[in-house]
């Protein structure tokens, strides 16, 4: 799909023709069950985009995915304090301001073992938890 958009800049709009990938059926299955596995939905469609793509701006991210800017900020935000996306800064037509671009960089088994810690994590701390009232009911019982 070729779209148009349209940047002002102080001398005036000019156009810029690009291309960008919508998600199919499948990656919304794939979206779908990261959600399933605790992944926040805007985090979940970032990482199958950017998986799709050698790399992206936030807007066509934004025209991919349909999400809004400020959720895209917070996903790559996310994304680039656990290292999985690289950016840089491109140029348009030499004018106005540089373009970030992302790309990402962990592989998808870095980013599935990081989850399955986590799972991992959360089901320890609910065991300790549930450790905790055990112990708790008992030594009122014993009173």
């Amino acid at each position: 799909m070729t779209l148009s958009d349209v940047f002002d800049n102080a001398a005036g709009g000019y156009l810029i023709d690009f291309e960008v990938k919508i998600l199919d059926e499948n990656d919304l299955i794939f979206v779908s069950d990261l959600r399933n596995l605790g992944i926040q939905r805007n985090v979940a469609l970032t990482l199958v985009y950017l998986s799709n793509v050698k790399e992206a701006s936030s807007r066509e991210i934004e025209i991919g995915t349909g999400l809004r800017q400020p959720e895209i900020s917070l996903a790559i935000c996310f994304m680039g304090d656990n290292g999985w996306i690289e950016n840089r800064m491109v140029r348009v037509n030499k004018k106005g301001r540089p373009l970030k671009v992302y790309s990402l960089c962990a592989s998808m088994e870095t980013i599935y073992a990081y989850y399955e810690m986590k799972a991992h994590e959360d089901y320890e701390n609910s065991i300790g938890k549930i450790n905790q009232l055990k112990e708790l009911i008992n030594k009122d019982g014993q009173k």
